[in-house]
């Protein structure tokens, strides 16, 4: 390819010149091409990979150099020989002549650069490449990956590093590359290649480490093996690229949402790294936007734009407090540099004005911001404030669009909605409606108004204590957040601000601002609609905090309905799942239903990610993570509890429910309180503080249970006595045994306790710790997936477990690829994890040609797509063009290969098929090639001669299967039959119910059956029986054309009476036809208007060696030279044709005679007659080697055109 012309310092240094004239030179790379180039070569190609040099996938070049002059430009390179002649030719015809009318140097190597930039451009314009963001360092680097490891265009790298992989106990230098799928690995020293291609869907473990001889390493495991890298300059950065990659994939598994790149960053600076791609750069904003969120609880939507340093003025304790402030669509942050001393968000909506102030010595380059709750804002010592405030303004510019356009919209509605203004000024207890229902006011308020007004001092202080806190630190969204924010949380939040702090502290405020009348609508729409989801809402509604009475009256179950429901048709993925009803029942004590919802959205979505799906996988994560954390924390438990299985028991139920189902009611709204302010770490904490308060009787419990009942004592015994609720029954309390309770616990001193001894577990430190435990909970997930897969079908093919086990594998990784790569059909219809285990992957019809080819022991010769074509139709039961897995593994017994066979071939004809006859004369010429006419008239009349006195005989012989039984003793055919009687009762597909073949499918199956046997060693032979079998059928075919012609035609004859069969369909089930009655001049071609077409009997054939075993009759062409060349058909095939052809059929040779028909039961009782076709059905498919070749296919990629022997390739999965 041509590119921008670049100085080139040593022109002959490692390169040989292969053509030369006064301008331009074509050099190869040392060592490439035959030969190698020695040990010069070796060495040179080493270099090449060590020095990611460009010269490794572009050997060739093309230099411009002028006479007089030193340097040397590099106008092209090329990967093969061909691509740089067809350069070089173009430049000697097109610009040598003229390069020698220009006289000074200079001109013309301004000429030649401009020419070629030229021809770059042109290229780009008619080939439509658009621009990007990447380097051509990095091009290079995308290009020498795809070509490496046979990915397609669709497999995008993101990033490459230089280490080292060890290989048993050598280290081989080399390059990771990284991609969105895939970690591949290549190196090549002195001749030897290594190569290793990992899928990021099939990794289990990713963790670095450090030790004597190795101090920075990567490790990565899968299934099979480990791999071990090295001797990084920057190990960091790649375990995090690794981390996040992974985690996509593990996303990917969990809920099928691949990935999809944000063509929205800015453009690169110039500044910046050579080899970064746009890839890259999306990837880093998008785990910088990750933690931003996190960090400020903010929308899952929101990214973050830039952050700087800077000071912010803190009027509550006259101070600037060092920290960074970080800007993104619709918010601006602060968090000072210890976390804990104070952190602000300040939503863009909120934003009246932002200015530059005056800069002094004291207040270097401050910027003022304003808010509608006259809050004013005071940041200093930044660095670039002018572009700061420009981005600010920006920003403010859409988020005032999207505010007036709000307005708009929700003035519109008021205006023309009557019934909704209405319904508001009803009075407060009428039955709501689902409009109504929005403004309820708290639950609590209804049912314990009068608990209100006996609240007691304690309750009022706090509440006093909060008000001077907002007071003094502002209040709603923009408030300071503080280490005394902290304090207040932790002594308790009171009841009647509850709702609006949670609102606060879990950022469901800003989704609920930002989505005016969105809980409404998905109100209206979910109303009167029934799923799965809410079946099982309604089943679980009465189980919602029964013992609390706002949920003993239909208002309050009516609510839980509600918020329920449209959070399952929000979210269809998690839909619904146990412990949300207790969770979503005490969001509504505290809190209006939209804003309950809103807090479920939270808690859902962002604050306890994963954890309400179908298979709680985030809530399993966790429990990996408590046990690491106590492990680490209380060591001399960990065993025990390990030992008796407690941890995993007592996690789930802490978790899912923030501990509301094992606490009295009154103390577990604590817990909550500290939850939605500080997150999960509270829960983590708390757990631990509760393990470690009872050490001592835990090592001596002996079973689970006894272990439970100790916890379940203490937990029930946490009382919280600053509450101005009335005792609850607490559900958990009442299901334990009789024995002594604990002594009282104080909700607010085991809190405290669990900050004072756990405080120090860091947030990013969980996050890593989730990585690792997703990594393991997702692929536990996918091997119980598999196993139950196979054990359901396990009883329905002669596969071994361990076989089906790997061809689910390869099924799964074929759907995984067409995730990767595309499809002809959405990935997200192909995989719901909703469904059974069978149906949870599917694939299309592309997809199952490729497994076809691999693992098929049919898929031989041109004709193998056209039988996977019709394999797939026949798999497809439903037509919506996707099988499973439990469809593909299909039975691979005798009589089942030929019944499939045969079904495959009886299916309607496939619609602008390739590579098709175009009529079905031409296809039966496909096996049947022209005869001499003097041989073809006398086989003829020998036929003839002998048909009439034997069709008879010889039609009850070939069905009853007694007289033509060759080379097979009588017990085995019988056997076989037996089988397939005993087969054909069992099952509910009657062998006899299947349709008859007709001629055209006939000869479709004829193909198939001569491609089946190319290159097997029995080939010769299985031809032979092929002949005697297809002649076997076209007699049968005949005959029981002539019975159907001989009921048409005499009506005297006793089946005269009945109604006459269509072609295509089977008449009476195994009626022997009534031969007696058939007139045999009707075979003759001209009373028939057809020609017979038939090959002749083995029988009359075996004593006959001027005939091979492929010498056939067949219906043919007028023409003597019309012939069609079979592949298949051997050079000793005497060749016999049939000359006497009525007018009729001269006219019309192409049609298909449609008459002609044959049932299921003749073609299996024809194979039957021959042994060397039984053997070769009821041979056992090597299933092992099939998979074995299917994975290195699948992992070395089909693209790749190096064979799996030319490199020393290491798989791994």
């Amino acid at each position: 390819m041509w590119v921008s012309p670049e100085d080139v310092l040593l022109a002959g240094a490692l390169w040989v010149t292969e053509r030369a004239n006064p301008y331009f030179i074509l050099q190869k790379r040392k060592g490439h091409g035959d030969g190698g180039g020695g040990l010069a070569g070796l060495l040179v190609g080493t270099l090449d990979v060590v020095l990611d040099s460009s010269a490794r996938m572009a050997p060739y070049r093309i230099l411009y150099q002028t006479p007089d002059s030193l340097g040397y430009w590099i106008i092209a390179h090329g990967t093969s020989r061909k691509e740089i002649t067809e350069h070089w030719e173009w430049l000697e015809h097109n610009l040598l002549q003229t390069l020698s009318i220009f006289e000074n140097e200079n001109d013309i190597t301004t000429f030649v650069k401009g020419k070629v930039q030229g021809i770059i451009a042109e290229y780009n314009k008619n080939h439509d490449v658009k621009e990007d963001d990447d380097t051509d360092k990095f091009k290079e680097a995308s290009a020498k990956f795809r070509k490496l490891f046979g990915m397609p265009d669709e497999e995008k790298l993101v990033n490459y590093y230089s280490c080292s992989f060890w290989k048993g106990k050598v280290p081989r230098q080399g390059w990771l590359y990284l991609s969105i799928n895939h970690l591949c690995f290549y190196s090549y020293l002195l001749g030897k290649e290594a190569k290793l291609v990992v899928r990021w869907a099939d990794i289990t473990q990713l963790e670095k480490s450090a030790t004597l001889l190795l101090p920075d390493v990567i490790k990565v495991s899968t299934r099979s093996s480990e791999h071990l890298f090295s001797v990084f300059l920057n190990i960091n950065e790649t375990f995090k690229l690794a981390e996040q990659l992974a985690n996509i994939a593990m996303r990917q598994l969990l809920d099928n949402k691949g990935f999809e790149q944000d063509r929205s960053l800015p453009k690169l600076k110039k500044k910046s790294p050579k080899k970064v791609s746009a890839l890259k750069r999306d990837l880093d904003a998008r785990a910088k936007s990750e933690r931003y969120r996190a960090l400020f609880r903010l929308p899952k939507d929101e990214k973050l734009d830039g952050h700087t340093d800077c000071t912010l003025w803190t009027p509550f304790n006259k101070m600037h407090i060092l920290g960074q402030m970080f800007v993104s669509t619709n918010y601006i942050c602060f968090m000072s540099k210890e976390e804990s001393l104070c952190s602000l968000i300040i939503p863009l909506r909120e934003v009246t004005i932002v200015e530059k102030a005056d800069s002094s010595n004291v207040l270097p380059s401050p910027l003022s911001i304003s808010t509608k709750n006259r809050m004013t804002f005071l940041f200093a010592n930044l660095k670039d404030r002018d572009f700061l405030v420009q981005r600010i303004s920006d920003f403010l510019q859409q988020t005032t669009s999207k505010i007036h356009l709000e307005k708009e919209l929700t003035s519109s509605l008021n205006s023309s909605d009557d019934e909704v203004q209405l319904n508001s000024k009803l009075p407060f207890f009428s039955v709501p409606t689902a409009t109504q229902t929005c403004c309820l006011c708290f639950l609590m308020l209804i049912f314990d108004l009068f608990q209100l007004l006996l609240t007691q001092a304690k309750e009022f202080l706090n509440e006093q204590a909060w008000k001077s806190h907002f007071t003094e630190y502002g209040q709603g969204v923009c408030m300071y957040r503080t280490e005394k924010t902290k304090e207040l949380v932790l002594k308790g939040i009171p009841e009647n601000m509850r709702g609006e702090l949670w609102l606060l502290f879990s950022g469901a405020i800003n989704e609920m601002a930002t989505h005016p009348g969105y809980y409404e609508d998905l109100v209206e729409k979910s109303m009167g609609k029934y799923n799965l989801a809410t079946e099982e809402i309604e089943r679980d509604l009465h189980r919602s905090l029964p013992e609390h009475p706002a949920f003993q009256n239909e208002m309050g179950i009516a609510a839980l309905r509600r918020v329920l429901t449209a959070y399952a048709f929000r979210n269809p993925n998690i839909g619904y799942c146990q412990a949300m009803n207790i969770v979503t029942s005490v969001l509504l004590l505290y809190a209006k239903e939209e804003e309950a919802f809103w807090l479920l959205v939270a808690l859902c979505e962002r604050m306890l990610p994963d954890y309400y799906n179908t298979r709680v996988v985030g809530a399993l994560v966790d429990q990996g993570v408590f046990e690491e954390l106590a492990r680490e924390h209380v060591p001399q438990l960990y065993d025990c509890m390990q030992d008796l299985g407690v941890i995993s028991t007592i996690s789930l139920s802490w978790f899912l429910t923030l501990f509301l189902s094992v606490m009295p009611f009154e103390s577990a709204v604590v817990v909550v309180d500290c939850f939605f302010y500080d997150g999960i770490k509270v829960i983590f904490q708390l757990a631990l503080s509760v393990l470690h308060a009872n050490i001592d009787q835990l090592l001596d419990c002996k079973d689970d249970g006894e272990a439970m009942t100790v916890l379940g004592r203490y937990l029930d015994s946490v009382t919280n006595k600053d509450s101005t609720l009335p005792p609850i029954p607490h559900l958990h309390s009442l299901l334990t045994d009789n024995g002594e309770p604990h002594p009282e616990v104080d909700i607010f001193k085991l809190v405290r306790n669990s900050y004072e001894k756990f405080g120090l577990i860091r947030a990013d430190v969980i996050e890593q710790m989730r990585f690792k435990q997703r990594l393991r909970v997702i692929q536990t997930i996918e091997d119980t997936t598999k196993r139950n897969v196979v054990r359901t079908i396990v009883t329905e093919t002669a596969f071994s477990i361990d076989e089906l086990e790997e061809l689910y594998v390869l099924f799964k990784a074929e759907h995984l690829t067409s995730c990767y790569w595309g499809g002809s059909s959405n990935p997200t219809e192909r995989h719901d994890p909703s469904l059974p285990y069978l149906e949870q992957y599917r694939i299309d019809m592309e997809q199952f040609k490729g497994l076809f080819t691999l693992l098929f022991p049919w898929a031989n010769g041109a004709h193998s797509d056209p039988l996977a074509v019709r394999f797939f139709r026949l798999l497809d039961h439903n037509g919506d063009g996707l099988i499973n897995f439990r469809e593909c593994a299909v039975p691979w017994d005798l009589t089942e290969k030929l019944k499939l066979l045969y079904k495959l071939h009886v299916l309607p004809e496939i619609p602008n098929e390739q590579d098709e006859p175009d009529s079905a004369f031409e296809a039966t010429q496909y096996f049947f090639e022209d005869m001499t006419p003097e041989t073809s008239m006398s086989m003829w009349l020998f036929l003839c001669a002998h048909t009439a006195a034997k069709v008879k005989e010889r039609f009850l012989k070939v069905f009853l299967l007694f007289s033509l039984v060759k080379k097979l003793n009588p017990p085995d055919y019988r056997h076989y039959l037996k089988l397939w009687n005993q087969e054909s009762r069992s099952k509910l597909e009657n062998p006899k119910d299947l349709p008859k073949l007709n001629q055209s499918q006939f000869i479709e199956l004829c193909k198939t059956l001569y491609s089946m046997f190319s290159e097997d060693l029995a080939e010769q032979e299985l031809y032979h029986a092929t002949a005697t079998v297809t002649s076997l059928l076209l007699e049968m075919g005949e005959v029981g054309k002539l019975f159907s012609s001989a009921v048409r035609k005499d009506p005297s004859t006793p089946g005269a009476n009945q109604t006459p069969v269509p072609c295509r369909k089977s008449r009476g089930r195994g009626e022997t036809p009534p031969m007696q009655d058939i007139k045999l001049e009707d075979s003759s071609p001209k009373d028939n208007g057809t020609s017979s077409a038939m090959l002749i009997s083995d029988d009359e054939t075996k004593d006959d060696t001027s005939m091979s075993s492929y010498s056939v009759l067949s219906a043919g062409s007028h023409e003597m030279d019309d012939k069609l060349q079979c592949e298949d058909i051997a050079d000793d095939t005497v060749l016999v044709r049939s000359d006497s052809c009525s007018h009729s059929n001269r006219s019309h040779m192409g049609s298909i005679d449609k008459d002609w028909a044959i049932t299921f039961e003749q073609f299996l009782a024809s194979v039957l007659t021959e042994q060397a076709l039984v053997q070769y059905f009821e041979k056992p498919v090597e299933v092992a080697a099939r998979i074995i070749n299917a994975k290195n296919v699948q992992k070395v990629g089909r693209a790749n055109s190096l064979s799996t022997s030319d490199y020393e390739i290491s798989l791994s999965g």
